[in-house]
């Protein structure tokens, strides 16, 4: 029997889930297929500037993981851009921060902005 996949926790869903050429037609053109979890691995460690160590700690995942999960999404971007092909970004093993799941504690997770807006309106 399969060992059971581990959820990996995600702040949240991108804003925009697909991405691609501007000029050209989009009927013809390949789409490379990004997981939520893969998008969290590029937020975490390029944008914010975290260590796998860290990214791996916030979404609860061995580093090796996020090592993984963080080289198999920079090869899509890569093959996206150079290629010309669309990214859309959809799926993957993950669980968004919740109240059954404390936040992280970065500053895009959507439970610490409520609870701060919480506090500023008491």
């Amino acid at each position: 029997m399969a060992r059971p996949k581990k959820w990996r926790r995600v702040c949240g869903l991108p804003k925009r889930n697909l991405f691609g050429t501007l000029n050209g037609s989009r009927e013809n053109c390949e789409v490379i297929n990004m997981t939520v979890d893969e998008y969290e691995t590029i937020r975490l460690i390029d944008l914010e500037g975290l260590t796998q160590e860290e990214c791996a700690e916030r979404m609860k995942v061995a580093r090796t993981t996020v090592q993984r999960i963080y080289n198999d999404a920079r090869k899509k971007i890569a093959a996206a851009l150079v290629h010309g092909h669309m990214l859309k970004i959809e799926g993957g093993d993950y669980k968004l921060c919740n109240e059954e799941m404390p936040f992280c504690g970065c500053s895009r997770c959507p439970l610490k902005i409520r609870k701060v807006g919480e506090e500023l309106t008491k």
